[in-house]
């Protein structure tokens, strides 16, 4: 599904923008983050290092941002009735999957935020961060970790262990 995904996303602008920019903008937008932004770099045959920058910067730019504000989006949202039943579904799951990330602590943010599966990443950990409450200055760090690690697993799997050492 993220191939797709990042096919279509990047056929919006492949006429008008650099590849380096459609990898960018892939990698801020929620569930393809740098998965979508690996996967387009390979397929455009961008160089392994810069891809990885780019895909990490684009990734992590929005996740303080999530950390942050999230909760006061979430009820200025609810209280203008937009988007309610995604909000408390959102809210639910979290609280639902509250004791599997605590039982960790750090631990199992960083594990759910840096394996690259479907429903996992930045912008879910930033999310769930924000929402069990954990202090910015513990979450950030955690997430850009798990981050570049999830960068680092999609960049093994997209590129190759080969083609990233020079084998």
């Amino acid at each position: 599904m993220t191939e797709q995904l990042t096919q279509w996303f990047a056929g919006l602008f492949s006429d008008s923008v650099s590849h380096e920019i459609i990898i960018f903008l892939t990698s801020l937008f929620p569930i393809l983050e740098c998965r979508g932004g690996m996967i387009l770099a390979k397929i455009f045959e961008i160089n392994f290092f810069k891809a990885f920058a780019i895909c990490y910067i684009g990734n992590m730019i929005p996740m303080p941002f999530i950390i942050l504000f999230i909760k006061q989006i979430f009820k200025f949202m609810k209280k203008h009735n937009i988007l309610v039943g995604f909000i408390e579904k959102l809210e639910g799951k979290t609280a639902k999957n509250a004791d599997k990330v605590l039982k960790y602590k750090q631990w199992g943010l960083l594990a759910f935020i840096a394996i690259p599966l479907p429903g996992t990443g930045g912008w879910t950990g930033s999310l769930f961060a924000a929402l069990l409450g954990i202090d910015f200055k513990k979450a950030l760090p955690i997430v850009a970790l798990g981050v570049f690690i999830a960068d680092l697993i999609m960049s093994v799997v997209t590129y190759g262990a080969g083609a990233i050492f020079n084998f």
